[in-house]
């Protein structure tokens, strides 16, 4: 019986005629891989076969590896500028940690996958996420008679593992599911028909239980736990009687606290109020920027943008989440329990005024919609509270190009830029308390159809590519 590597060598002169009769199939993977990994990273790809998705990636560091010798012979060959080597993980000899790690159709090969993703860690750092596609057991039967049919590459084994399964072997070795994606209902072009197919009916629930890929996004965890300083970020406008308070209730929590308010345009002499409050607690670092846009989400990009913690956080200055609840935030992002930490504000009761009924519904509509749109479980998109890594946000702000600037209210450009990023998204409970101060900003009508029209864009971008 052949060993797996003399397999793979045997096929290796086949693999290009392989891929002349998918080339459909491997375009449009290679398009959800360009999706989730950004060019000129560092990337290691396990299993690379011939290096043709290695390639595709356009990484600044790519290094292949793979167990047959025939495949890494004709990957050198047709890629020079990576670096292939002959060897599995755990004998790889390669001192650098990785952005990316790619397991394309790897799992189902792996004789031992927990020991396979120990190994694997040596290879990360923190922000190391990896990607892991494999074929769904449904297709089980389909993809034998393709092999017998010479339509698909034969595999020499294959571990027809679900979605539970790989994150049972994630935990077991020291990993967190992220995200978990799914792609492909007709691997054959047929002009029209698999455009639609892939692109849309693929997206909907239930219909892509049926596709062929599933992803899962994975990250590893680590134990350091290290104490952070802290930005907190108030846009505020009409504002005035909750300035000092926001001050006097705000906790000591973190390394240091930065508290940056960014004033738009005030008609009660909130600008002056803060000045005040300034020379009041002259003990805070307390700093006041005035906002020459409109909108959260302008007075959002320019706070952050000026912001020097390590912790980036949202107060809004309505003080309807309590400032006396950011120390949980600033735990669970210390403490890793996420990367992105979300507040929500549909747990626990609210108070009889904090949010009339047609909120109440469009947050639940949207809550329910973005969890389908993005991959990672969402109660409540429209809290204010947001908690993220300085270097997580500035990732976000380099890579904004691909949204673009089309978010008034500051909430969404976060939350697609960090699930573009693949980080790690948790939502925090909170208590939603009744404004005590001025009237709310919200127009609810025009607001909602504005986000109407932004859940469309974001299928685009996101969902439908």
């Amino acid at each position: 019986m052949k060993s797996i590597p003399q397999h793979y060598d045997d096929l290796a002169p086949l693999r290009d005629q392989y891929y002349q009769k998918n080339q459909y199939y491997y375009s449009r993977l290679i398009s959800y891989y360009r999706y989730f990994i950004p060019p000129q990273k560092k990337v290691l790809e396990v299993g690379c076969g011939a290096g043709m998705l290695l390639n595709a990636l356009d990484p600044s560091i790519g290094v292949g590896i793979d167990i047959s010798e025939e495949m890494i012979k004709g990957a050198r060959a047709k890629y020079p500028h990576l670096e292939f080597h002959q060897t599995n993980i755990a004998h790889l000899d390669v001192d650098i940690t990785f952005d990316y790690i790619v397991l394309s159709g790897l799992i189902g090969e792996l004789e031992d996958i927990q020991k396979f993703f120990e190994d694997l860690k040596l290879f990360c750092h923190k922000d190391t996420r990896i990607m892991i596609e494999y074929y769904s057991v449904l297709w089980q039967y389909v993809l034998n008679l393709g092999e017998k049919f010479h339509l698909k590459i034969p595999q020499k084994m294959q571990n027809w593992v679900t979605y539970h399964d790989i994150e049972n072997f994630l935990k077991l070795a020291g990993y967190e599911s992220v995200k978990r994606e799914r792609c492909i209902l007709f691997p054959k072009n047929i002009w029209g028909l698999s455009y639609i197919l892939n692109r849309y009916i693929a997206k909907l629930p239930l219909m892509n239980a049926l596709t062929l890929n599933h992803f899962v996004i994975a990250r590893p965890l680590f134990s350091d736990v290290s104490d952070h300083s802290v930005t907190i970020l108030v846009p505020c406008c009409n504002e005035k009687g909750n300035i000092e308070q926001a001050i006097k209730r705000l906790p000591a929590f973190g390394k240091s606290q930065e508290i940056i308010f960014v004033e738009g345009g005030s008609q009660d002499g909130t600008y002056e109020e803060i000045e005040r409050v300034i020379k009041q607690y002259p003990q805070k670092d307390i700093k006041l920027i005035k906002q020459i846009g409109k909108g959260k989400g302008d007075a959002v990009r320019i706070g952050f943008g000026q912001a020097k913690g390590d912790v980036l956080m949202i107060l809004d200055a309505d003080l309807t989440v309590a400032p006396e609840d950011l120390p949980k935030f600033y735990e669970a992002i210390r403490h890793d329990k996420g990367e992105f930490i979300n507040g929500s504000r549909l747990v626990y009761p609210m108070e009889q005024e904090a949010m009339r009924f047609l909120n109440l519904m469009a947050n639940k509509f949207f809550g329910v919609f973005f969890s389908w749109l993005l991959g990672q479980q969402f109660k409540d998109t429209l809290c204010g509270t947001k908690v993220l890594f300085r270097r997580h946000y500035q990732a976000i702000s380099a890579n904004r190009a691909y949204f673009g600037d089309f978010d008034p209210f500051g909430d969404f450009d976060l939350i697609f830029g960090a699930t573009k990023l693949n980080l790690k998204i948790i939502e925090l409970p909170i208590r939603y308390k009744e404004r005590q101060y001025g009237t709310t900003q919200i127009q609810r009508f025009r607001h909602g159809l504005l986000l109407l029209r932004m859940c469309g864009f974001a299928m685009r971008k996101i969902k439908f590519i």
